[in-house]
Order: structure tokens, then sequence, then C-alpha cells
């Protein structure tokens, strides 16, 4: 089956759209805030503001809270609903101009990323087009379960792994563990990259 997706019609509200998202989810898996924070080992306070559109969490944050609800990390972040039931393999097309937005930069972590697939089919990949801050705060790392692939489209990334930097180049690419603490910044102007997350699978708990 082919679909094509397009975000014109979507609310330039995004986050509270996927703060809402997590909410349901967590209805109907019966699962109360304060067993959420067990675990996600984030307190209910923050996980609260996120829920109501006040916080907006790094990516790392939202792979988390994805793998806590046993959902696919494409799945929660989605801004679509689907209208159709998939009835078996999807090939799904999102044309250059209606990529849907996740999170912009004007968040407390600088990241602006768009999503590349607006599927809620399982999904083990998320491939995203990440805008990189000039700075981003001085003790901030994300880390989360899974692998990520990044190729750098545009511009200089500094990008530390660990106490270990490295400057990236246009057409560098880098794989790493994403369990480890990493956070990158732009150099010399804006730098882009093309990157995809990959999640294994929920297991329940």
């Amino acid at each position: 089956m082919m679909r094509e997706t397009s975000a014109s019609a979507e609310s330039a509200s995004g986050i509270d759209q996927i703060g809402a998202r997590v909410k349901r989810l967590r209805g109907e898996r019966d699962i109360t805030l304060d067993a959420l924070a067990k675990r996600t080992g984030f307190s209910k306070g923050y996980l609260s503001r996120i829920e109501n559109g006040k916080k907006t969490p790094p990516l790392g944050t939202w792979a988390r809270v994805a793998e806590a609800l046993e959902v696919q990390l494409g799945a929660l972040l989605q801004q679509r609903p689907r209208t159709e039931p998939a009835t078996g393999p999807v090939v799904e097309i999102v044309r250059a101009k209606e990529r849907p937005r996740v999170v912009r930069g004007a968040s407390a972590f600088g990241y602006d990323y768009v999503s590349l697939a607006n599927t809620q089919q399982a999904m083990h990949m998320q491939p995203l087009l990440f805008t990189f801050p000039k700075e981003i705060e001085k003790f901030v790392f994300f880390e989360h379960e899974g692998e990520e692939f990044m190729y750098i489209l545009s511009g200089r990334v500094e990008w530390q792994i660990g106490h270990e930097k490295h400057v990236l180049e246009t057409g560098d690419s880098l794989y790493f563990d994403s369990r480890l603490p990493h956070r990158g910044r732009a150099l010399d102007g804006e730098a882009s990259a093309l990157v995809v997350v990959y999640t294994p699978a929920t297991t329940s708990k």
C-alpha cells in the first residue's frame, strides 16, 4: 500500500500534540503518572509538563518515554492519525515541502528537527532532519536506548560522545551507540544533518 502524507494542515503546536499523545497512550495502557515516572526515571512534575505541552524535551527523552509506554519512537512522534487500517507492507511518501516538524529550535535545547517519515506503522528506525544550534547548555547530554547514524548535509558540527569531541564536516558520517552520552553544536554558522535513530523493539514490563 502506498500513501502520501502532507503536513500542510498540521497545527503548529506539535509539542502540544505529542504531549497529548503521551497522556492518551498512558491512559490506554492504564499507566499512572507515578508508574511512568518510575519507568523513565523522570519526575512526575517533568512528565506532567511534557503531557501539557509546557516542556520541550530532547529526542532522548522522547525515546525513553516511548520505551516506557511500549511503543515505537516513530509512533510517538508522528503527527497525522492514520485514516485507514494497514493491510500489508506500507510504502509512504513525504514530500519535501510537507515534512512534519517535530521539535522547533526555539526549545531549551536548541535543536530543530523534522520527521522524514510520518507513519504509525511499527518502525525500528526514525529518520530526522537536524539543524544544530550554535551553543548548547554546558551540562546537557543526551542518552537513550538504541543506535544512531548521522550524515552531515551542510556546515561543520562539533559532536561530543562522552569526553571525546569530533569535528564533522559536510559529507562526513558517524554511527554510534546512543546509550553513550552525546551532544552536538554547529561550527561556523548553520549546520544540518540526516539522523537515523534506531530503537530496539520494546518488551512488556
